[in-house]
């Protein structure tokens, strides 16, 4: 029995086919990456996915930055720079920096912990597919990035007036980001999606 599979940019009907680990796929009409497979990625992505989990917590309530400036000594976290944007009553920026920098990266770390970790164990659920669309959906809106450009602008405008000292949360910040950046190159869709298939099917 033959599947067939649209190409998502110019809707072209193709035979379901499955692309080697290390090779690409892409649609002969216009040339859009269909299938780009990684070795290991499910393996890989439930690893990535549990480090992340455990840099989430220091990164998110140990102290980022120690400022001192004129005496006066401050402590900043995620939490500070959220609290303090509603203090001066930025409840849009603040909500907006909770759901980027907070929420959504640990709601999509949990998700590609709990498709990894099924998969690997080849253990079927019901909620698989709901989990693998909203991580699709979501994945995008966690920029966690934006944020640790905001702190580097920060340390450079402060260079000069204060006294500024690394916390640990920084460093679990940092830890963070690359293994975001590392869980975005590793996670493979496509075999995610055919593995929760087969999965179903059984």
């Amino acid at each position: 029995m033959l599947s067939f599979e649209a190409c998502p940019e110019c809707d072209l009907l193709l035979n379901q086919t499955q692309a080697a680990p290390g090779d690409k796929a892409h649609c002969p009409r216009c040339g859009y990456l269909l299938q780009r497979p990684h070795k290991h990625s499910i393996e890989r992505t439930f690893a990535l996915s549990i480090a992340g989990l455990i840099l989430i917590a220091p990164a998110n309530l140990l102290p980022m930055l120690r400022v001192k400036i004129l005496g006066n000594i401050q402590e900043g976290t995620l939490w500070t720079g959220v609290g303090t944007l509603l203090k001066e009553d930025m409840w849009a920026v603040a909500m907006l920096v909770l759901l980027s920098s907070v929420i959504l990266p640990f709601v999509n770390m949990l998700l590609a912990f709990l498709l990894s970790v099924h998969l690997f164990y080849q253990r079927s659920n019901s909620h698989m597919i709901p989990w693998m669309r909203w991580y699709q959906h979501l994945y995008e809106w966690a920029m966690i990035e934006v944020y640790a450009l905001g702190i580097i602008v920060a340390c450079v405008k402060l260079s000069d007036m204060a006294d500024i000292k690394f916390g640990f949360g920084l460093y679990a910040f940092i830890g963070l980001l690359i293994v975001n950046a590392m869980l975005a190159n590793e996670f493979d869709s496509y075999t995610f999606w055919r593995r929760i298939t087969e999965l179903a099917e059984k």
